[in-house]
């Protein structure tokens, strides 16, 4: 049986004159910058966590600025307490002793933990406040954890209002754009690419502003302008409510939803590929994550960083070069797939996240050179920026395509669920990731980095060998 046989398509929009003219419903320009924004916050408090954490926090001699000793004339180190910041005590016993190590493990936790309860986010949604109020109370408890951020003994509970407005906005904002449009809109897989170059665009300048406040003024300006990013995001929401589809329970308010229904068993069957699905994509994100966390550390300690200027570039900047790619590669993958659907080439959504897996190890080969080529000094750009390069080829055949893929297929009254489950597949990976980032400490980064060549091949070669059986259930997509 069909899908569209199965669930009804959802109504599309009234066409308005800025879609006759941009081939996109303005609503997805709201999410577009809602979600720029939102990400703005999160990397850039993101790319400065690691460092924060092993450098600052969680030491008695202190970076008062970020890359202090990065610096031609390294800036004088101050004094600090740990023991101040609340629950460390207790934290610190379920840690390795190493800082670094410590940081690692964190900074795992922390990116795993807002990818777990995106999950619990969108049962919320589905069943309780529905999409839109729930977006709303995540970009709040998101926007006062950036704050909270300032003080430092309120450190892991800033952590957690992060980890539950997260929770709340994630994965309610990706539904939302799939809502946009009929079932078998063939614009959708567009819109989920323009979407994630929102994503990236936040991702990208955010590190030229809160990682250049935290090497200039000091860590917590930083972390502020996050804050700051967030409030943006959440302005640019409520404004532009009118363009956005009615969520879930709109509809079953209306009588139009089928909250009710239970699932079909072959919407039963298309569940479960999908967790088969994400089950293959935790071993991907545990080693893509690697570049806000380890890839981080050789960026800030084996990295010669230019002077421009006068000015000493902070290695935080490192963080900007995956969105950077993303945005200049996205289109130009749009049209080579569009090129291979005339062609009736273009690979299946479960071939290319394959592809993803794959060349995602291919590209650590170069930071297995560029181990060997550096030693035990500091080397070029080029390691760290080439391996980015590569291994964002690879996101970009795996995680703008899962995101559609959920819209897709999952069942219409439990998307957002099912989309907080693609997001579970993260947590457990970007968990995965700071356990991994522990033997960076201990083994020689050649050995290291090979171990993440295998990981992204054996996860690459398991997803090739499950496509048919997953084509199977999920159709032809």
């Amino acid at each position: 049986m069909s899908e569209q046989a199965i669930e009804p398509a959802l109504p599309a929009l009234p066409v308005t004159a800025f879609e006759r003219r941009f081939k996109h419903p303005p609503g997805l320009v709201i999410l577009f910058f809602a979600e720029m924004w939102e990400r703005f916050s999160y990397y850039g408090m993101r790319g400065l966590l690691k460092l924060y954490m092993a450098n600052y926090l969680f030491v008695t001699a202190r970076e008062a600025y970020q890359g202090c000793r990065q610096h031609a004339q390294p800036c004088d180190l101050v004094a600090g307490d740990p023991t101040t910041v609340f629950a460390w005590q207790f934290i610190k016993g379920l840690l390795p002793s190493a800082p670094g190590e410590q940081a690692s493990m964190l900074y795992g936790l922390y990116t795993g933990l807002v990818y777990l309860t995106p999950f619990f986010g969108g049962i919320l949604a589905d069943k309780v406040w529905g999409q839109r109020k729930t977006v709303v109370i995540g970009g709040v408890l998101m926007a006062i954890g950036h704050f909270v951020m300032a003080f430092e003994n309120s450190f892991f509970l800033a952590l957690l209002l992060l980890i539950l407005g997260n929770g709340a906005f994630k994965p309610n904002i990706s539904t939302q754009v799939g809502s946009l449009y009929p079932k078998d809109d063939p614009r959708r897989d567009g819109a989920f690419t323009i979407f994630y170059m929102g994503i990236n665009l936040g991702a990208f300048i955010c590190n030229f502003v809160c990682g250049t406040l935290a090497a200039v003024y000091g860590w917590h300006y930083g972390f502020a302008a996050a804050g700051v990013g967030m409030c943006l995001g959440l302005i640019v929401y409520l404004a532009g409510q009118k363009y956005l589809a009615k969520d879930n329970l709109m509809k079953t308010a209306e009588g139009a939803g089928e909250q009710k229904q239970p699932l079909s068993s072959d919407e039963w069957k298309r569940v479960g590929a999908l967790v088969a699905l994400c089950a293959l994509n935790v071993v991907f994100w545990a080693v893509y994550e690697q570049q806000g966390n380890t890839m981080q550390s050789w960026a800030d300690e084996k990295t010669v960083w230019p002077i421009v200027l006068g000015f000493q570039i902070p290695s935080t900047w490192f963080q900007s070069v995956n969105p950077l790619c993303i945005i200049l590669f996205a289109p130009l993958l749009d049209i080579f797939w569009r090129w291979q659907a005339k062609r009736g080439t273009e690979p299946t959504s479960v071939s290319k996240m394959a592809l993803g897996c794959t060349i995602l190890g291919l590209s650590f080969i170069v930071m297995i050179l560029g181990a060997q080529a550096v030693g035990d000094g500091k080397g070029s750009l080029f390691w760290p920026v080439f391996c980015t390069l590569l291994l964002t080829i690879g996101e970009l055949y795996l995680s703008p395509i899962g995101l559609s893929l959920v819209t897709k297929v999952s069942p219409v009254r439990i998307v957002s669920m099912m989309m907080g489950m693609w997001f579970v597949s993260s947590f457990l990976g970007n968990t995965l990731s700071g356990y991994i980032g522990i033997f960076y400490e201990r083994w020689s980064k050649d050995m290291f980095f090979l171990m993440l060549t295998i990981l992204g091949l054996g996860a690459g070669a398991a997803m090739f060998a499950f496509n048919k059986p997953l084509r199977r259930v999920l159709g032809h997509h």
